[in-house]
This record gives C-alpha cells, structure tokens and sequence, in this order.
C-alpha cells in the first residue's frame, strides 16, 4: 500500500529534480519520519537518487523526545542525523549538539561534510552566494506583488477550482438582467478567510475581495443590492435571521454563501464533526424557504457532509477558500462570465461514519446486493459518497460516446489506444475533464475496482464534438505484486471513460 498509493507522488518529485525533502511528524511502522533511516538513506537516496537535501519539519526533531523515541535533545540529534536528516528546522539541536557528536564517535565527520555540502550547494544554486539577500528585496517585493497580472492568474486560479455540485433546473448562471440579488451569510462579506489557512503574509484585512464587492463590481449600479449576514460562522444567534429572510423575499435571486472560516481547516485544524458549523443550515432552511432561486455558495478547505443541504438547495457552488480574488472570481461563475469546469480531488462523504471512503477502494468477498442482508453495506446510509472523485458539473451538457479500444488483446510491448467521442449536447460553451479509469480484475494481490490513468482537459463549444484518445501502456497496468517486483500481470482488465470516477461507460481488453 505504501509503495502503490503513498510513495507515488514522491518518487515523481525526485525524478521530476526536486532540490529539497522535508521530514514529516508521524511516524511510518512506528518509526517517526524524523529519525527514519529507511526513508532518507535507502529509499530516497538509494533507491530513488535522490541528490538533494533533507530538512525536519518545524521542530520535529525536539519532537522525538515526547514521541518516546528518544530520551533528551542529544539522543535526538544524533537519531535524526544518522537517518539522514541535513537540516534541523527551528529545534536548534544540531548547532548545540553535533559537534559533540562527532567527538564523541556517534555521528561521522565525512557524513557532517556530506550534509554541509547539500546545502551550500543548494544556496549557490538559488545565488545566495552573490546576493545574500535576493530574496528580502523590498522595492522588489512592491514591483511584483499585487500586480495587475499577477491578480489576472489569481482570479482565473479561483474561477478553475470551483466546482459546481447541483444546479436543478439551471439556476445557475443568474441572468445580469435580474433587478436585485441578496448576498446572504456569513461569508457573504468576509476578507480575511477568503485566502484560507497559511496566507502568511498576506494582508487579510485588505487584499482579498469578498463575495459581496466581487458582485457588486460586476453589477456596478445597475442592479439593487442587498445584503445581511443572518448568522455568524459559528454562532447559534437568530437575531440576524430576520433580516435574512426580509432580503431573501424582496430579492429576485439570492446567493447564500456557507462554509468554515479559514482556521477551520489546515495544519492543526482537525474537527471530528465535518457539518457546516453553527446554525448556517437552518438559515439556509428560512432562506431557500423564503426564495426558491437560491444558490448556495460553499467556502471551505476540505469535503463537508453536506447531505441535508444537498436535499433542500436546488444549487451548490464549491468555491473553496479562493484567495485574493475570491469575490470577483465567485462573480465571475455566478454570472456566467465563467463556465465551471472544476472536478473534486476528494470524495464528500454522505456523513462522517462513512469515511474513508474514496474510489479506489478494494473490493470485499460480498459486494452489496440489496437482496442479500449479509453484504457490505449500511444499516443507515448509503454506500455510495455523496459527491464521489471526479465530479463536477457544468452549465452545458457533455455526452460520451463511441468508447473503444484499437486492440482486445495486447502484450506488454503494445501501447492501447482507448477512444471516445466527446460531444457538447447543452446550451454553453464549456471545458469538461474526460476521464479514464481501469480496473485489474483480478492479481495476486487485491486490485482497486478503478484507478485513474488519464485525464483530459476538452474546451467545446455548443454543438461541437471531438474524438479523444487515451494511450496505455503496460506501466500503467503494472502495480506491486505479491513479491514486491512492479509490473503487469496477464488477464483481463476494464476501461471506463466519463466525467467523474462513477461512470459505468466502460469497454474491456485482455493482457496477455
């Protein structure tokens, strides 16, 4: 599993010349990442040729200590320089403690050159050595930040990572002939988490647009405004209800923006219960209640079990936490200046009991079958997510066809060329992302019941259709066997193009 799921994005990085590695906290077959030789010597190293540097994460060396590995900085020191650890980030244990160290016959002086080496090398490469100071350039830092092409690609970066959930009977885009519109929510006019967790340095108070101005610059004075908070993110107060429901009626549409603030999620931000918090789904119940053309706008840093909210909004916008542009971005989608082509990097479970749940799961001896009790499913719940890898929806319509593989049966020296036809059936112009997915039916290990291989990203416009080819080859049928060699194994495998990780449109071929 760790070879097969984990490491893959990994050993990308390395092959890709990656120049640095960080060791994470946790520990990897209980031992911590910090002080894991495996991990740095043989298998980054050894096995991968990994040339660069390694550096703890913040503190983790210090950290040893409470984890129970090691029993004072000292032992810590050595433990994680030993496992290959060039770079103490922040513990100040290696300044302190190497050079006794080395006098004491724990950690080698050609092993101290080795790391000093990595490093240096990596400052001349970044021209630290010319300019000590490159990279704290003030008069620089106000030429290139913020610049109007800079905010160009920050806005498009928002408007591409949206993805629509649900838009029944076409909510969404609003017309920009509508007479008002109520911004209603407590992140309808928010700043600062516009630009989620570790914004660093950026200036939350002023540089990221809300909601609220990025409608009202693409509106301008020609469209009456409303807005009113109606809840806090948080809170269980309806004092703010009323207002809510007052603007909601006198609106023609209503944008109802929800979601977590940005400290909800990210490094150290863990919550057992992943409900959109506070009362901001019984608003959403007065609000849709008192204006049916409501779209729900979702502001988050993660999936949220959002099934009820599914139930009674005809229209969802995952939005996310969308930066500095956030506001014009959103505005941008909603007015259909921007046709959403976003997919889900992540399953949204129905409710947290479910979770893990993700596509590329196992399948166990009794599948469910909803004659049979004794099969794997739920007393209370679905199997199925409630927004599963892969999906999202668009304005227009996308329509697969012609699905077919140029051989039925290959070797391991043939690349299969996989077909579709692609065709834009809606009333827009839009992107969709194809999608393909196989599955090993059977291995001598357990195989997944789909695993991407493919993706593409298609612009059509109304009416036009294209033909898309996938190519495989046998390294995308390889996985690590039972003996721990990586490669294909013959028999008969699946194929399945479409818009989300779902589809069922699917066609076969053998390996022989």
């Amino acid at each position: 599993m760790l070879y097969s799921v984990y490491l893959p994005p990994y050993h990308a990085a390395v092959e890709a010349g990656v120049a640095t590695a960080m060791s994470a906290f946790d520990d990897l077959n209980g031992t911590p990442c910090t002080a894991n030789s495996w991990i740095w010597d043989d298998l980054f190293r050894k096995q991968w040729g990994f040339k660069g540097f390694v550096v703890s994460d913040y503190n983790s060396v210090n950290e040893l200590i409470p984890q129970g590995i090691a029993g004072n900085l000292f032992d810590a020191d050595v433990l994680a320089f030993n496992a290959g650890v060039d770079m103490d980030m922040m513990g100040g244990g290696y300044v302190k403690n190497l050079k006794k160290a080395v006098e004491e016959g724990l950690v080698s002086k050609k092993e101290i050159d080795s790391s000093v080496y990595r490093i240096l090398k990596a400052k001349f490469e970044l021209g630290l050595f010319d300019n000590p100071y490159k990279y704290c350039n003030e008069e620089r830092e106000k030429n290139d930040t913020l610049t109007p092409q800079h905010l160009a690609v920050a806005r498009e970066d928002a408007r591409e990572s949206m993805v629509l959930l649900k838009n029944d009977n076409h909510l969404l885009p609003f017309s920009k002939k509508i007479k008002s519109i109520a911004i209603i929510g407590p992140l309808g006019n928010d700043k600062p988490d516009m630009i989620g967790s570790w914004s660093a340095a950026g200036d939350q108070r002023n540089e990221p647009v809300s909601l609220l101005e990025g409608i009202k610059n693409k509106l301008g004075q020609n469209v009456k405004i409303y807005y009113a908070e109606g809840t806090g993110i948080v809170s269980n107060s309806t004092r703010g209800f009323a207002q809510a429901i007052q603007i909601a009626k006198e609106a023609d549409v209503v944008l109802l923006a929800l979601g977590e603030s940005a400290n909800m999620s990210g490094e150290a931000s863990s919550r057992a219960n992943i409900d959109i918090p506070g009362n901001q789904i019984e608003l959403a119940e007065a609000v849709i209640k008192a204006n049916k053309k409501t779209a729900v706008v979702l502001m988050n840093g993660r999936p949220l079990t959002i099934e009820h909210l599914n139930e009674i909004a005809p229209s969802i916008l995952e939005a996310w936490f969308g930066g500095t542009e956030a506001g014009n971005a959103i505005a941008d989608v909603v007015f259909g200046d921007y046709n959403p082509s976003g997919k889900l990097t992540m399953t949204f479970p129905r409710c947290v009991g479910q979770i893990p749940i993700y596509y590329s799961h196992m399948n166990t001896g009794r599948p469910y079958d909803p004659h049979n009790h004794y099969t794997t499913h739920y007393l209370d719940c679905p199997n199925t997510p409630l927004y599963p890898f892969g999906y999202g929806l668009s304005y227009t319509k996308f329509q697969y066809d012609s699905l077919k593989v140029d051989k039925s049966v290959i070797t391991t020296k043939d690349t299969l060329k996989v077909s579709v036809i692609l065709k834009n059936v809606g009333d827009y112009d839009g992107t969709e992302i194809a999608q393909l997915y196989i599955r090993d039916m059977v291995g001598s290990v357990t195989r997944p019941v789909k695993e991407l291989r493919g993706f593409k990203r298609v612009f059509l416009k109304k009416g036009e259709s294209k033909k898309l080819v996938f190519q495989l080859t046998n390294h995308d049928l390889s996985f690590y066997r039972k003996d721990m060699t990586f490669g294909s194994e013959p028999g008969r495998f699946e194929v399945f193009v479409g818009g989300s990780s779902a589809t069922q449109y699917k066609t076969g071929f053998v390996l022989k």
